[in-house]
């Protein structure tokens, strides 16, 4: 009996694997590999595909995050309110800026609760970041009611939502910018790292493509001080091949969702829920255990791997001591940290291998 590990990349790759290894010939022969057609393309394809007019390429989805606040005009002095239990690049985005996080606690969706927001809205308020962690939606319909009403910047984390959708559209598309991390471990991920941002409006694209290449619209003349953040065509060419397939991926997903759901009988464990008017591409699927120390340990020694997203919120994180919050300020992000556990879920894992995730979850 072989270990079943929390996820495997392999299989995906060897899945079209002559696609995938075509592209990457094509492009190394094409001498071209920093800006060029594969990128181009690759945005135009992205952008269609979440259902937005512009795509910008990027060199991480922690890229995305920063540029996009950056290119919003959100800065110091400025607050930006994020989900209490996001993973710690979220937070980064608004920081690096010299902003300041607000964080607010989740939901039973475990996104940020949209009904607890409108009450740590400051004169220094400018934007909410909406995480759609775990490949769940966010209540976009409230949060952009929200931010309209209070005038605030709206910027969704869509890095772990590739294809889902709130009300019929995709997430991203909802608010000013949408930012996506291409890891590899993502819906449509890369062999490397990658990132891009989408958005409707033509001056925001103009400013973060000017950003991501040293602040330069033309060669060796910057307007601004920019950074390096250029998506490279090899990337950009093998994700034009996954996004070609990422329907099918996510729809394999959902049925392995659904076959761990309908397994579960252990009261114990409580399953993931997915929000009324939404759906989920389930980039995670992610129990809650009182006893998740147990049940780790028991899958482990089960042959059975497991992660915890995430083990530590953000507020408690060493790197955020300064913003001066202590434990008991956000109990419900905190307790959520102590009892979520993530379960292998990958493309290509196996109806045998997810009975046997499920008859380990049922006898514990």
């Amino acid at each position: 009996m072989s270990r079943i590990k929390v996820n495997r990349l392999d299989l995906c790759y060897n899945r079209y694997r002559g696609e995938f290894e075509e592209k990457a010939l094509q492009v190394l022969r094409s001498g071209w590999y920093v800006l060029g057609p594969e990128v181009e393309n690759f945005e135009k394809e992205w952008a269609s595909y979440i259902g937005t007019k512009y795509c910008v390429g990027l060199a991480s989805g922690l890229d995305a995050l920063w540029i996009a606040f950056r290119a919003l005009g959100i800065g110091a002095g400025d607050e930006v309110m994020v989900c209490g239990n996001a993973y710690i690049a979220c937070v980064m985005g608004i920081t690096m800026n010299g902003a300041t996080p607000v964080f607010v606690e989740p939901d039973e969706y475990d996104n940020i609760d949209a009904e607890k927001i409108e009450e740590k809205i400051t004169d220094k308020t400018k934007a909410i970041l909406a995480v759609h962690l775990y490949g769940q939606c966010c209540d976009m319909g409230r949060i952009t009611e929200i931010s309209k009403k209070h005038g605030l910047k709206l910027v969704e984390d869509c890095a772990q939502s590739h294809g889902n959708h709130w009300g019929g559209a995709k997430a991203g598309s909802f608010g000013d910018i949408g930012c996506f991390s291409y890891y590899p471990s993502k819906g449509c991920g890369a062999y490397g790292d990658g990132g891009s941002i989408v958005t409707n409006d033509e001056e925001i694209a103009k400013k973060i493509r000017i950003i991501r290449n040293y602040g330069s619209e033309k060669r060796y003349y910057n307007v601004t001080v920019g950074t390096n953040s250029r998506l490279d065509e090899l990337q950009a060419g093998l994700l034009r091949v996954k996004l070609k397939h990422l329907d099918e991926l996510n729809a394999e997903r959902v049925r392995i969702a659904q076959r761990y759901t309908k397994g579960k009988e252990n009261p114990e464990v409580k399953l993931p829920k997915v929000r009324p008017n939404a759906d989920s591409s389930w980039h995670q699927y992610v129990i809650h255990c009182e006893r998740r120390d147990e049940l780790l340990s028991y899958l482990a020694e089960n042959e059975i791997d497991t992660l915890i997203h995430y083990p530590v919120p953000p507020h408690l994180q060493e790197a955020y001591k300064y913003l001066g919050h202590k434990r008991g300020d956000f109990p419900i992000a905190e307790k959520y940290a102590d009892e979520v556990l993530s379960l292998p879920m990958y493309n290509g894992l196996t109806e045998a291998d997810q009975d046997r995730v499920i008859e380990i979850i049922n006898r514990f």
